[in-house]
């Protein structure tokens, strides 16, 4: 199981990323998590939405260069030691994180992390057997 990751490139320059956000919340698109990577002339912002194909549609018609990525989400206990817990599991397998940050999920006791790893099947498969829940978008809703 995965979810759909939205990669959209911006010139470093201040204003670009808010421009980004008003076009999607003009059209009513929520924006769930965002990670932001920058570079010297540009940036990357990954972004989770309510609404991938509008949401990339929009963001086309309006001349952004943009990708859709399959990341993973992983459910997390939201106590001291279990994402240190989850990326220890990854590292004694050999999966190498190239990238995670956080989503808003609506639940207190947990923290939903999305993953980009060098393997997403390989690690989705070592975390479900190690217990840890593998979710869709519905379940951080």
């Amino acid at each position: 199981m995965t979810v759909k990751q939205i990669s959209v490139f911006l010139e470093n320059q201040p204003g670009k990323l808010a421009e980004v956000a008003a076009v999607l919340s003009a059209q009513k698109i929520n924006l769930r998590a965002i990670s932001v990577a920058e570079a010297s002339d540009f940036g990357i912002a990954r972004i989770i939405v309510d609404d991938v194909f509008n949401a990339v549609t929009i963001l086309k018609n309006e001349n952004y260069i943009c990708s859709i990525t399959d990341v993973i989400a992983v459910e997390v206990q939201d106590e001291p030691g279990m994402l240190a817990n989850m990326i220890a599991v990854l590292g004694t397998e050999g999966i190498n994180i190239e990238y995670m940050y956080t989503i808003l999920g609506k639940k207190n006791d947990v923290a939903y992390m999305i993953i980009r790893t060098n393997d997403d099947a390989q690690a989705a498969k070592i975390l479900d057997a190690k217990g840890f829940r593998i979710v869709g978008m519905d379940a951080m809703k």
